[in-house]
């Protein structure tokens, strides 16, 4: 009569590794990292030129909802500096 190995094989508890959820891939932080675009100059520009072109925008569109965005973005910019 043959016996096989299988009885021998215990689980393992999953108590050493990396925290997995994501299907695999390593839990991180929820959120975008592109959430201040024009805060510190990610987009390739300073925060001055992007001021300037919002700032243009806001006065060359009829647009309001990109209006309200405009305005958020320059606001968002001032009381980050303190000047709002």
């Amino acid at each position: 009569m043959n016996y096989s190995n299988l009885s021998k094989i215990r689980p393992k508890l999953r108590t050493t590794g990396n925290i997995t959820g994501n299907f695999g891939k390593s839990k991180v932080k929820s959120g975008s990292s592109l959430n201040d675009l024009g805060g510190d100059g990610n987009i390739g520009i300073k925060q001055d030129e992007y001021l300037n072109r919002l700032y243009y925008a806001f006065d060359n569109t009829t647009d309001t909802q990109l209006r309200q965005f405009l305005y958020q973005e320059i606001r968002k910019i001032h009381i980050q500096r303190g000047t709002w």
